[in-house]
């Protein structure tokens, strides 16, 4: 954004919706002007019908990457629509569907992912019996095993899984959760039954380790006030001993909403808050350099490095990039790439940054058609870029919508020079 666009950013971001309304207005003005080529650092495999979702876990696997399967035309998901899941083999270009979900939506798919690094087993959200549950697919024996909970993501050694109410979160964040669930107490502000739980994979078994009544209790702030709360984007620490998590309260309008990064061990201990002020959108965990956060500390937006868990020591990083974005870390490098929403003439970007020089390197930038735009925060349809690596880091993967269609591309990343 130019200072000016940030200007007026920053005077509407306290009321989204006609923050919403004056992006639109100011793109219709530049649809008026011809597109331009979109750009690609290398050669591009474009994947129809196809995406991952969130950036912060990789698909790839290998020579194998995880995909969903889009069966339904451009409108949020309904009860009782399917989406495909399954892998593509890397190197003969062949899709493999392993079976179909009912809970799912654009943004986080049905959160696909390896059961722990190096793993021929996978697993994603779906119903089980009737109810939210997950199942995992192995590959090898090509058989499923099923679990009784909804799962958000899986510690490297397999092990655990995170969970929250998807439905508490689709009801409070329409777009990122499902329509399925089981809990009768979503109309209440901050309950003691649900919030952040640890699921044991081998045990099917699952323990609420910090409460919604809990959170809201830690360090209360004034906006909490009669606001009603919710978890998502939680992470495990690279070790698998701490987990990291959204806590966020808001209140009638969807857009109204605050949000504050915590970290904890796995029993819900040792809690830790970051030194936020109202806003953490998207974060990752690397082990070489800590929690990256696109976040507001001291008033201020943009890309943070906390150094550990405890988050009390913080690096401003990337300051030429002054809008949010979906970051991935290469892991064993400087380096991280993240993008960018769709600007005045509705092209998204991404970027390759540097940590320890600030550079930044364009690696795509490509048109997102206006079909795609989410004009209502009810109907979440856009597409973003979020960009993830191969953890060998020379892929690099995104969702994009530049072909007319949602597609899941991948591009070798190169040398990062």
């Amino acid at each position: 954004m130019n200072r000016i666009e940030k200007a007026v950013y920053d005077l509407l971001k306290s009321n989204p919706t006609l923050k919403g309304k004056v992006r639109d207005l100011y793109q219709s003005l530049f649809d008026l002007l011809p597109d331009r080529e979109n750009y690609f650092q290398n050669e591009l495999k474009v994947q129809e019908g196809f995406y991952y979702g969130f950036h912060d876990l990789s698909p790839i696997n290998g020579n194998l990457m995880l995909a969903n399967k889009l069966k339904i035309s451009l409108h949020m998901p309904q009860k009782g629509e399917n989406l495909g899941v399954g892998y593509w083999n890397l190197s003969d270009n062949k899709f493999t569907e392993i079976g179909e979900t009912l809970t799912w939506n654009y943004h986080k798919g049905c959160r696909l992912q390896w059961l722990g690094e190096g793993s021929d087993s996978m697993i994603f959200n779906d119903l089980v019996n009737g109810t939210a549950g997950s199942r995992i697919f192995s590959i090898t024996n090509n058989s499923f095993r099923e679990l009784e909970y909804q799962i958000d993501t899986v510690s490297r050694d397999g092990k655990f899984a995170t969970s929250f109410s998807h439905e508490r979160l689709e009801k409070y964040m329409p777009g990122y959760g499902y329509a399925y669930g089981d809990q009768p107490f979503l109309e209440e502000k901050k309950p003691s039954q649900t919030g952040l739980f640890l699921i044991d994979i081998k045990n099917n078994s699952r323990k609420l380790i910090i409460s919604l009544e809990t959170l809201a209790s830690i360090k209360p702030e004034k906006s909490m006030e009669h606001a009603k709360h919710f978890v998502t984007h939680t992470e495990f620490s690279p070790d698998g001993t701490k987990i990291a998590f959204l806590h966020r309260w808001t209140f009638d309008d969807p857009n109204q909403r605050f949000s504050r990064l915590i970290t904890c061990s796995l029993d819900g201990n040792d809690i830790c808050l970051s030194p936020t002020s109202g806003m953490v959108s998207h974060y990752v965990w690397s082990k070489r350099h800590g929690i990256l956060a696109y976040c507001q500390i001291n008033d201020v937006d943009g890309h943070y490095i906390f150094d550990n868990y405890k988050m009390e020591k913080y690096k401003h990083v990337a300051k030429a990039l002054n809008s949010d974005g979906h970051q991935s870390y290469i892991e064993g490098t400087d380096y991280f790439v993240t993008d960018t929403y769709p600007d005045k003439r509705r092209y998204a970007k991404i970027y390759l940054v540097n940590i320890k020089t600030d550079e930044i390197k364009l690696l795509v930038d490509v048109k997102s058609p206006k079909k795609f735009q989410t004009r209502d925060p009810r109907f979440n349809i856009a597409c973003d870029l979020h960009p993830r690596v191969s953890p060998c880091g020379n892929i690099l993967c995104f969702d994009s919508v530049h072909t007319g269609k949602r597609s899941l591309c991948t591009m070798q990343l190169g040398d990062k020079q």
